[in-house]
């Protein structure tokens, strides 16, 4: 591609209103620009980078036996009401009429539309095993956007599903996806891990996560310095390492703490330490209140405690909700006498005469037992931290920060059986299809990329997702050796279908030279006063090595960085 006649610009100074390191590079390089919040426009160069990420998945797909095909975008509400999950999504979908007033919504997921289309062919167990995946524009409406292309409200997705006629079906068919996925992102050159999560909306039997290791990732991930746990902080189990108490259970006493609403300033009226509390937290999840106790060091996990619930929506309750369940403004929480369901850490069972809030304004009880209340379930409800001990091998904790680039779900039978996907088996007996859920987020791929392949000049694309792998800068384009040099380089290039991009514009050689360092070509191949005798110039964008070629050696240097041919 000649720049001379191309759609190109980048910008010298950040983008104000971008909030992250890959989204601010991407848009001074011109490959994407912001339209509204969470909206973004894939500009020429960026879907170069995009068409390149989207081939590698293509290609692994396909090799791994899945099928192509696309789903709408627009599907009736009425598909997703069937299979219990429009409440599930609540606001998160957007939603409108047609001109019938018949409901629609725009599809953020599309396991419902996957099982119908497999009840076309699924009536017999000889019609299975099979996969089929689609790359197409999903939407969610989310609450917050932010990081650039991390988190948006239209994005591009590759979504497949496996259909099989039992469990051990299935389990073939998710390691064959984890092969993909694993080769999909060894060639995208990413830094990831592979950790255990949440199954979340999608339900099922397992979930694991492809986490791509960034300082801006909204996930935690969990591992351990001495054994191989990989876990996302939402499920990870925190060790009970605590010996019941052996201290003699006391009478219970209401003291005085006037304006001690937290748990700090109760530890300091009080002259105690956070771990001599329990705290209660109230939240509402769909519309109930329910009570949440817990050591008063730690802090609630709202995965584990709405799974617990089976809860859509869980949120912590306001003002007046906690007034109404407790009687007391917030602070004064406590399980004692508590009218609404409680749920307790299963820490606090080893604990004796803690101190929990009394129901009351500016009041506290001290002396509390497990025998004054009754919590309708015991369960590990706390968020782990780092350093807590490895529920695998009793190591420690470590943290890093991740981007979900990618998932895989064992959806087992749900979607089949709320969606009527059954088969006839070998004793004509009706049987629910077993199914698999994989996802990978394209434009996540592409900016968690650009996270992990920067520096202080611009991006540095590895060679595989580069939008193109070489530039040939002319330095002056009054000089005619130059201009003719690099002319027919660059049509040695075309004439193998070798991605090039062929800087021929009247710009400084300096503008040319930070462009290309901007944008991220991976080789840079310049013409100068060398030209005319017979020298060009190489330089690694990476490691900024230079070295002098020979302009009659080029095409063998070319040949060498495009070891397969890539057609522009």
């Amino acid at each position: 591609m000649k720049l001379s006649n191309s759609y190109f610009f980048t910008l010298r100074e950040n983008v104000k209103d971008e909030d992250s390191v890959s989204s601010n590079l991407l848009a001074r390089a011109g490959m994407i620009k912001k339209l509204s919040n969470g909206i973004y426009m894939i500009l020429p160069m960026g879907k170069k980078v995009l068409a390149k990420i989207e081939d590698i998945v293509r290609d692994e797909m396909n090799s791994h036996h899945a099928q192509e095909l696309l789903m709408p975008a627009l599907i009736p509400e009425d598909v997703y009401v069937s299979s219990g999950r429009r409440d599930s999504f609540g606001s998160n979908m957007f939603a409108l009429k047609d001109r019938y007033e018949k409901k629609y919504v725009l599809g953020p997921t599309h396991e419902e539309l996957f099982a119908m289309c497999a009840a076309m062919d699924g009536k017999s167990w000889k019609d299975f095993p099979y996969n089929l995946y689609q790359i197409q524009t999903k939407y969610r409406d989310e609450t917050r956007p932010r990081y650039g292309l991390i988190r948006v409200r239209e994005f591009i997705m590759k979504d497949a599903y496996t259909f099989d006629k039992d469990e051990a079906g299935l389990d073939l068919a998710y390691m064959n996806m984890y092969d993909a996925y694993n080769r999909i992102f060894d060639r995208l050159g990413l830094n990831y891990k592979i950790v255990k999560a949440d199954t979340g909306l999608m339900g099922g039997l397992l979930s694991e996560e492809y986490q791509a290791i960034s300082s801006i990732g909204e996930d935690i991930v969990v591992g351990c310095d001495s054994c191989d746990f990989s876990s996302n902080e939402e499920i990870t189990e925190v060790v009970d390492t605590m010996g019941d108490s052996t201290e003699e259970m006391l009478e219970i006493e209401k003291i005085h703490t006037p304006n001690a609403g937290t748990i700090e300033e109760v530890s300091a009226f009080l002259n105690k330490k956070p771990s001599d509390f329990i705290k209660t937290l109230i939240y509402d999840a769909d519309g109930e209140l329910v009570a949440f106790v817990m050591p008063g060091d730690r802090e609630l996990n709202e995965t584990k405690a709405a799974k617990l619930l089976g809860a859509n929506e869980l949120t912590l309750a306001d003002a007046e909700q906690v007034k109404k369940a407790t009687g007391a403004r917030i602070g004064f929480a406590g399980p004692v006498g508590l009218n609404i369901p409680v749920y307790m850490d299963r820490q606090v069972s080893h604990y004796r005469n803690f101190i929990v809030g009394a129901n009351e304004d500016d009041y506290h009880l001290k002396n509390v037992n497990l025998r004054d209340f009754t919590p309708k379930a015991v369960a590990d409800l706390t968020q782990v931290r780092e350093g807590d001990l490895c529920p695998k091998c009793g190591g420690h904790l470590t943290f890093e920060h991740g981007i979900e680039v990618g998932n895989l779900f064992k959806l087992g039978t749900k979607y089949s059986k709320a969606m009527n996907l059954y088969y006839s088996d070998q004793n004509n007996q009706l049987q629910p299809v077993w199914m698999g859920s994989y996802g990978i987020g394209l434009e996540r791929c592409m900016a968690a990329v650009a996270d992990q392949y920067h520096d202080d000049n611009g991006l540095m694309w590895p060679d595989a997702v580069a939008p193109f792998k070489v530039a040939i800068v002319i330095v002056s384009m009054k000089d005619p050796v130059q201009v003719d040099e690099s002319m027919k380089l660059y049509d040695y290039a075309k004439s193998k279908g070798y991605d090039v991009l062929l800087d021929d514009r009247t710009e400084r050689a300096g503008v040319k030279f930070k462009d290309m360092e901007l944008i991220g070509i991976p080789h840079r191949i310049t013409f100068g006063k060398g030209a005319k005798d017979g020298k060009a110039e190489y330089v690694v964008r990476r490691t900024f090595e230079k070295k002098e070629v020979a302009i009659d050696d080029l095409p063998a240097l070319l040949d060498s960085i495009y070891s397969t041919p890539v057609q522009e």
